[in-house]
């Protein structure tokens, strides 16, 4: 459970009545309500407010079934079904319109702004609702835009809730500390001298979320409006439990804050460590410490010289350049120093091998165990794969491009086949690596894309995983150049030194990474 779900779970709490107990000394809510609409029918009578046409009262029957009555026509019916839960004696449900005037306001307009704004009247919009206490807002306007706009003075203590602005912001909310008014967006539950408006910020808060739910579900530009504010079915408790509650939640405010930010540390740490066992479980399988040797399994040694008979049987078919052959061979020498033979040099690369690797393994460079990228223009309407359709938090393709024939880009180039691995040579750091899977192996990339053609040297998945190390995306962010889009080039990667294990060892560390990193979900 983390803060948010904790808070949640208190304000449920409280506005059901379990939060603090109940006093049978408390005068019942039903009292409460009386005096309510008592005082109502007096500021009706003395004009200072309007009489609702639609004014209703909330009872529970003698069958236990809740039941409003509307006053101006004497209709009664059932509203069981509205009923979100039960409350505790001495409660009472009632319509929030029943028991609070509601208002909205207006957006002051002029030709010339200075002549309304600037002033020393706080002006309440969606954007300075923060969800807890508003203590002052973006914009003053002057008495002249009051009067012109006949915008009314709400009291502190008022309750503004956002009815427009859009998903996010529907239903946020605020108590107000001073007097201000409000547009349009906003409406405002003002304070009727009788419920503890921190309660009703209480609900609010409480209730944000189904008003979310409703705006998203019902409409193509997400709102509610004050009907549906005013309809709103409110429990009520005792006023002194109303206190209590309050009390209650402010004592317990704190605590909840601090188990928020504990909990989003935790889950911090438990992300980062996730990240570094990640990252620590494949540079131990690229190191050969993940699984034991096998000697049966043979060396890298033969799995190079397969390679080599493979592409040379590829240039007699003529599916090869006799250019793609290469006769670079590193070995350890008996002074335990690395060594490359190309042609008739032997050369000493003993500082650029960065790990030892153990006996049945070998380095290679890229172009020894790559197969040479292939080129292709598009003939028809294509699926298209540049950089955005690689999903480098999942490392899969996702959501590429259909592109007319027409429309191609100069840069949709690469030929993919199944099983080829994409390496993103614009800022690769970002990690934007994937498998080519069966669905797009008719697909055309981007070259932004280095496409790695495996030979029969590496099992995709591991090679996969390879190219996903930091041992491998560290060592190429090396070679960037360039300051809008740093890059790097189809060199660095066939000349970079990859690690080779047998065959039959890149299957098993495959299968160890996928069940080590199941473990970590």
């Amino acid at each position: 459970m983390n803060g948010k779900q904790l808070k949640n779970s208190i304000l449920q709490w409280a506005i059901q009545g379990k939060l603090v107990p109940q006093d049978p000394n408390d005068e019942p809510a039903s009292v409460l309500l009386e005096r309510i609409r008592a005082e109502k029918a007096r500021l009706v009578k003395e004009k200072k407010i309007k009489k609702d046409k639609n004014e209703s009262i909330i009872y529970r029957g003698d069958d236990n079934s809740y039941y409003e009555k509307f006053l101006p026509t004497g209709e009664v019916k059932c509203i069981d079904e509205e009923i979100p839960f039960e409350i505790p004696n001495g409660w009472q449900w009632e319509r929030i319109g029943n028991i609070f005037e509601t208002t909205s306001g207006s957006t002051p307009l002029s030709r010339n702004p200075d002549y309304y704004k600037n002033g020393n009247i706080n002006w309440v919009r969606t954007t300075d609702l923060n969800n807890g206490i508003l203590n002052k807002t973006e914009i003053q306007i002057t008495s002249k835009a009051i009067i012109d706009y006949n915008l009314s003075i709400l009291p502190q203590t008022s309750v503004c809730v956002a009815m427009y602005g859009g998903a996010g912001t529907i239903g946020k909310h605020c108590i107000l500390h001073f007097d201000t008014t409000i547009n349009q967006s906003v409406c405002a539950i003002q304070p009727n001298g009788f419920c503890n408006m921190d309660y009703i910020h209480t609900f609010i808060e409480y209730q944000r979320p189904f008003w979310m739910d409703f705006a998203a579900g019902s409409r193509k530009d997400p709102n509610i409006n004050q009907l549906i504010i005013k309809h709103c079915l409110l429990p009520i408790p005792p006023q002194e439990e109303q206190l209590r509650i309050v009390t209650k939640l402010n004592q317990l405010y704190p605590y909840i804050y601090q188990y928020g930010n504990s909990q989003n540390r935790l889950n911090q740490i438990n992300k980062e460590i996730w990240h570094s066992l990640k990252k620590s479980i494949l540079q131990e399988a690229i190191q050969g410490k993940l699984v034991p040797q096998i000697a049966e399994e043979g060396t890298a040694q033969e799995l190079l010289e397969q390679i080599r008979q493979e592409k040379l049987q590829l240039v007699k078919e003529g599916k090869l350049k006799k250019s793609a052959l290469t006769d670079s061979i590193i070995f350890r020498g008996d002074d335990n120093k690395y060594y490359e033979q190309i042609g008739k040099k032997c050369l000493d690369i003993t500082e650029q091998i960065p790990f030892d690797l153990p006996e049945s393994w070998s380095w290679a460079r890229g172009k020894s165990v790559f197969m040479p990228m292939e080129s292709t223009k598009p003939s028809s309407d294509f699926v298209y794969i540049d950089v955005d359709a690689v999903n480098n938090r999942l490392n899969i393709i996702d959501n590429p491009k259909k592109v007319r024939f027409e429309n191609a880009p100069s840069r949709a180039t690469r030929k993919l086949h199944k099983n080829d691995l994409l390496f993103s040579m614009v800022r690769p750091y970002l990690k934007n690596i994937a498998l080519v899977d069966d669905i797009y192996i008719d697909a055309i990339a981007s070259t932004g894309f280095y496409v790695i053609t495996p030979s029969l040297g590496y099992y995709p998945m591991f090679l996969f995983y390879l190219m996903l190390s930091n041992y491998v995306v560290d060592g190429l962010n090396a070679f960037m150049k360039g300051d809008n889009s740093p890059s790097i080039n189809n060199c660095h990667i066939e000349d970079y030194l990859y690690p080779l294990p047998p065959i039959e060892e890149q299957k098993r560390i495959v299968n160890k990474i996928e069940q080590l990193f199941k473990q970590l979900r």
